[in-house]
């Protein structure tokens, strides 16, 4: 029912007339030295593109790689329990999994879910004058690097880490009340690299309002400070020509923009009378940074899937 064409998060694979299976796999490098919050880390990144299809998910692989003659055993016992306990909160199993030596880590999953066959998400199915929500905020990617530099306070870092171990699960049940349009999670593209998979998967412009977006405490500030990401450029290049801007804005804080996500929030659309419903809805139920960031409007003759307003 769904492929790889219009680069959405997961296939997805009818059974019958009541179900269908969802089927992802995402690993990442570690971003953190705690093993046990890396395995947080990179279960909730994984999990979350079977919530960004509308779906449930029910069983887990491990996917693995690690330097076995540099990497203690009690590290890599403690990055499955922290994958574990997200597969526990998510409702589903870990069922195996896979492992293999490499000189850099890795670590992720392969994820199960389903989903009606008739109740799927997509990101291709944003409509003129829609509303754009993001539920969680940008910035970890620059915040991760600060981190090593040793730039960025506790507190700042403690609270990315809570943004980026916390499941989609709850935004994307609240979100099944509401007439949803498009759904993608925002990860190692940036806001824009996947907000440009969702506009021309629907043949639509996105207008993002820049000083809406949710950000992460202290990442605009260490964009300012000269700290960036070895992803933000290539991020940067991959919409450059799709991209618009109608308002100036300094470099360092357009970097926000092109900033990788770990685990980011989901991005959605839904008709503009629901948006302040929705977050509404949200922030009661906990997904505090959730925001309306922009509005969907029909493609112009300026050939830009993206306008910054």
């Amino acid at each position: 029912m769904v492929g790889y064409e219009t680069s959405d998060d997961a296939g997805i694979y009818r059974l019958n007339d009541e179900t269908a299976i969802i089927t992802t796999a995402d690993f990442i490098t570690p971003p953190t030295n705690d093993g046990y919050l890396y395995g947080q880390i990179a279960a909730a990144n994984a999990l979350s593109d079977v919530y960004a299809m509308g779906g449930q998910p029910i069983a887990c692989l491990n996917l693995m790689a690690f330097p076995a003659d540099k990497l203690d055993p009690e590290i890599i016992h403690q990055v499955v329990a922290g994958a574990v306990d997200k597969i526990a909160e998510a409702g589903a199993v870990l069922a195996g999994g896979h492992t293999t030596e490499n000189d850099e880590p890795l670590f992720g999953l392969s994820v199960t879910g389903i989903v009606h066959p008739q109740r799927y998400w997509t990101n291709a199915g944003a409509k003129t004058d829609d509303v754009i929500v993001l539920t969680k905020p940008l910035g970890s990617g620059v915040l991760f690097n600060a981190n090593l530099k040793k730039w960025v306070s506790t507190s700042a870092i403690q609270a990315c880490h809570q943004v980026i171990t916390a499941l989609n699960r709850t935004a994307a049940q609240i979100m099944k009340d509401f007439d949803i349009h498009a759904v993608t999670d925002v990860t190692g593209f940036g806001v824009l690299g996947h907000g440009y998979e969702m506009a021309r998967a629907s043949n639509v412009q996105l207008h993002i309002a820049i000083q809406k977006l949710p950000i992460m405490a202290e990442a605009l500030e260490m964009y300012e400070k000269g700290v960036s990401t070895k992803v933000n450029r290539h991020n940067r290049e991959l919409v450059a020509k799709y991209l618009r801007f109608d308002i100036k804005v300094p470099f360092w804080h357009a970097e926000i923009l092109f900033d990788p996500q770990t685990s980011g929030g989901l991005l959605a659309t839904l008709p503009a009378h629901q948006g302040d419903k929705l977050i509404q809805a949200l922030h009661a139920a906990g997904v505090a940074h959730a925001a309306i960031i922009g509005t969907v409007k029909s493609k112009d003759d300026s050939g830009a899937y993206l306008k910054i307003s």
